[in-house]
């Protein structure tokens, strides 16, 4: 768990890798103005949470909670990322009076199921992920290239973000795991959040992880929720433009409404 920064209390969630390292820029730029509590899921083998195995995903809504505990927050904004999403919004259904406001980032949403590509994945995590490495690239071409023009500029960040991949690297198998979870958990009904939310996402057409129609099913159910498209992203949006992501993410849970 990390607990950095001074001002309004921000809750970052990781997404479907489970570390919160891979988001550091994101974390690094809200930590400027904000304080931001974030950790890895807690059945990452480097997590000091408990994790019980036969609660399933029930873990991680029980960890949202302890970590706001651990850093005496009675209330903080909740931002999920992706798969982080799923907790995020269900921490907010089931706790709305620890929740001043709920963003989520290129979330994922109970209604999802993995594609028939996806499934075949899943039922080998291991098996494929060299397949899943090895495909990465021309999935996350598009909206690299969109976040950095720039040759040297687009260097740069692969170089950067590969490392902190490598040194806090991914498990398949807990991936898989993740998921399972996810689509056999019995989530509460969305309308349920009380809470001032926010839904961001990239672009259509180069979030090649999440689609954006599967994010914007929020925005049926919610029906207060802002929406806003961070331009030039897909689905890493807060790695490639942090600091836009930060001032985005920041005014809203200011009080100021944010242009779509």
């Amino acid at each position: 768990m990390i607990d950095i920064g001074t001002g309004t209390p921000i809750v970052l969630i990781p997404g479907l890798q489970g570390r919160w390292e891979w988001m550091r820029p994101a974390v690094e730029a809200l930590a400027k103005h904000y304080r931001v509590v974030s950790f890895s899921l807690c059945d990452e083998r480097s997590s000091p949470f408990p994790c019980d195995l036969a609660v399933a995903f029930d873990n991680y809504i029980a960890q949202v909670g302890t970590a706001m505990d651990r850093a005496g927050l009675s209330q903080a904004a909740i931002v999920g990322v992706s798969y982080g999403g799923l907790i995020a919004a269900e921490f907010s259904a089931r706790h709305p009076e620890r929740v001043s406001s709920l963003v989520l980032a290129s979330a994922l949403h109970s209604g999802w199921r993995p594609n028939q590509e996806q499934q075949r994945y899943l039922r080998a995590p291991r098996l494929m992920s060299p397949v899943f490495a090895a495909t990465a690239p021309a999935r996350l071409r598009p909206e690299v290239t969109a976040a950095f023009p720039a040759l040297g500029a687009r260097l740069r960040f692969m170089a950067s973000q590969g490392a902190r991949m490598a040194m806090a690297p991914a498990s398949p198998s807990r991936m898989a795991r993740r998921v399972a979870w996810a689509t056999g958990h019995r989530f509460a009904n969305p309308q349920s959040i009380t809470a001032r939310t926010l839904v961001i996402t990239g672009e259509a057409a180069l979030d090649q992880v999440v689609p954006v129609q599967v994010t914007e099913q929020y925005m049926t159910e919610l029906r207060s929720a802002q929406r806003v498209v961070l331009e030039r992203t897909g689905h890493l949006g807060i790695v490639t433009r942090p600091d836009i992501f930060a001032d985005i993410l920041g005014r809203f849970v200011d009080g100021t409404r944010i242009p779509a």
